[in-house]
């Protein structure tokens, strides 16, 4: 596995992931499919909107199915009928958020189960070992995920634990071709740390970098100057991964400052309430004036369901509570999520980053279109 860089504006870098499963344009967006499932659509769907990568997630699926039973099936591939790249969160984030229900020491982590409250360990080399189960394409190390604010002392003994289970990580990976193992940067927002994490990282050496450790409640601002002294520490023909992120204005934000890879829950999350990402903003379907307003979500959609039904249907599905709602508009905000990678990086290639940013900030906050504005015909009544 290895990424080539195709162009740079600035900081901002277009390339290709190759992997055994497929190459990849980066800078990439990856759709969150925690449990082996974009929630509410296909894969078939997953696949209209553009994206070329997954995710999924060790803590969750070593609860169920198991690793040992998705490998019986065939892998994760198969299981979920995306042949494609997945990436795997190793599950140290997950082992982060349960908070009193784990109990960690220098080995790995002891939990209880949020299911059913049975009792679980988790180590660099298990969880490692779980990812290959899964077949992963991208395996990523075990870390410790610390949540923010937190003390420096906090941040530094997390950050060198994480660094020590990575080297253990890197020890219990299987190389194969085609396949890879990230690192992940760890420090909070202290840049010492930071600075001594990447090193560590190097030393040890991965097939791309993540940072961790951000969007846990540090604001844009602080993520942003997180990122401005991180990116230039990891190698510059390697894959550079910000997981857990975030808006429109944080994925070119960052994308500005050198990260190619994201995954998020944002855009389904988002969709599963009647929130719409759009190119002017968002908008909240459930609102009163949405109710007869007979035009598609955004002039501008590309997605499977562009122009095929009006915003007063996906209102009327909402408060009527059908899952239909949630589905579309799950698929709308992924088909947002991937046209807007995909331009940002033709403005890489074409060296207008800066100039393309700028508009799309502008269309953001100018808010809805109004009558006007609207470039296409309403819907024809019958």
């Amino acid at each position: 596995m290895h990424w080539q860089k195709e162009a740079q504006c600035g900081q901002a870098r277009a390339g290709w992931l190759h992997t055994r499963h497929g190459s990849v344009p980066t800078p990439t967006f990856m759709p969150v499919g925690t449990v082996g499932t974009v929630k509410g659509i296909t894969m078939d769907n997953v696949r209209a909107t553009g994206a070329g990568i997954v995710l999924g997630n060790t803590y969750h699926l070593m609860l169920r199915p198991t690793a040992e039973r998705v490998q019986r099936l065939g892998g994760l591939h198969r299981m979920m009928d995306w042949p494609g790249p997945i990436l795997t969160d190793s599950g140290g984030f997950q082992v982060m958020s349960l908070g009193p229900l784990r109990k960690m020491d220098e080995d790995g982590v002891t939990f209880r189960s949020h299911i059913d409250g049975s009792s679980h360990r988790l180590t660099p080399e298990s969880s490692t070992d779980i990812q290959y189960k899964l077949d992963a394409t991208i395996t990523m190390a075990f870390d410790e995920c610390p949540a923010l604010p937190a003390t420096k002392d906090v941040l530094e003994a997390s950050m060198e634990r994480s660094m020590r289970w990575a080297a253990r990580s890197r020890e219990a990976f299987i190389a194969r071709p085609g396949y890879g193992q990230f690192g992940i940067v760890q420090g909070g927002t202290e840049q010492d740390l930071r600075e001594r994490s990447a090193l560590a990282l190097r030393k040890i050496g991965f097939e791309g970098y993540a940072i961790g450790g951000l969007a846990v409640g540090e604001g844009q601002e602080l993520m942003f100057a997180t990122l401005d002294y991180t990116t230039p520490m990891l190698p510059e023909d390697q894959p550079r991964y910000l997981m857990g992120v975030g808006t429109p204005d944080d994925l070119l934000g960052a994308v500005m400052r050198g990260c190619d890879m994201f995954d998020c829950v944002m855009p389904s999350r988002a969709g599963r309430t009647a929130r719409a990402y759009t190119e002017r903003g968002t908008l909240n379907l459930r609102n009163a004036r949405f109710a007869e307003d007979t035009r598609p979500i955004s002039p501008e959609d590309d997605s499977p369901m562009a122009g095929r039904y009006s915003r007063a249907y996906l209102h009327h599905l909402f408060r009527a509570n059908e899952m239909l709602g949630p589905m579309l508009l799950t698929l709308h905000n992924l088909a947002y999520y991937q046209r807007l990678m995909r331009q940002i990086r033709a403005a890489i290639v074409a060296g207008t980053l800066e100039q393309t940013a700028a508009e799309l900030r502008r269309n953001w906050a100018r808010g809805d279109w109004s009558e006007d504005e609207w470039p296409m015909p309403r819907y024809q009544q019958d």
